[in-house]
């Protein structure tokens, strides 16, 4: 089994819960195990500056799935729970990026990983760095290291449990909480 990582955002409605539901459908997927969950952080949001702020999460799994059928399954997550793309880099219900696929890089025409930009983005790093402190690039640089390269004092703490404690429910196992708890 691969590790993956995952990055979750949502800037409307109940942001936390739409967090939740797609790492509960994330888990539900054939292929797909979610070890562990991040607490939730808070940032404005960036590029596209007109839109409301941002509340994001990691989740860590374990996965035999491709590159590819693990986009097609976050792709398939985010028309479920009705992304619309009015905007680039706009307003979202929920955003499910690949940030890393392992130590493996990928690139094929729709997809980057590690993702293009994860260097760049505090809002990224510091919840994946909470479920994958040991994280590396496929370079062999540790994931820890690009945290000196951003502003951390732009993520804010939003909740320490997505959903108020309740992580992804399946009957596949029990997944860690970012203290080390089980549900």
């Amino acid at each position: 089994m691969l590790r993956v990582i995952f990055g979750l955002g949502s800037n409307l409605g109940d942001r936390a819960a739409n967090i939740a539901k797609a790492i509960r459908l994330l888990d539900e997927s054939a292929g797909l195990k979610i070890t562990q969950v991040s607490s939730l952080y808070e940032s404005a949001p960036v590029d596209f500056l007109d839109q409301p702020d941002f509340v994001n999460a990691a989740a860590a799994a374990e996965t035999d799935l491709r590159p590819e059928d693990l986009l097609a399954a976050a792709q398939r997550i985010e028309l479920e729970m009705g992304r619309v793309k009015t905007t680039d880099k706009g307003p979202r219900v929920i955003d499910v990026d690949i940030l890393l696929y392992d130590i493996v890089e990928v690139r094929l025409p729709d997809l980057q990983v590690p993702h293009p930009r994860l260097r760049q983005r505090a809002f990224a790093l510091v919840p994946l760095l909470e479920v994958a402190a040991d994280a590396i690039f496929p370079t062999g640089e540790p994931v820890r290291w690009a945290i000196k390269g951003v502003d951390i004092d732009s993520v804010r703490l939003f909740s320490k449990e997505v959903a108020s404690g309740e992580v992804a429910s399946s009957p596949k196992g029990q997944a860690s909480r970012n203290d080390g708890t089980t549900r």
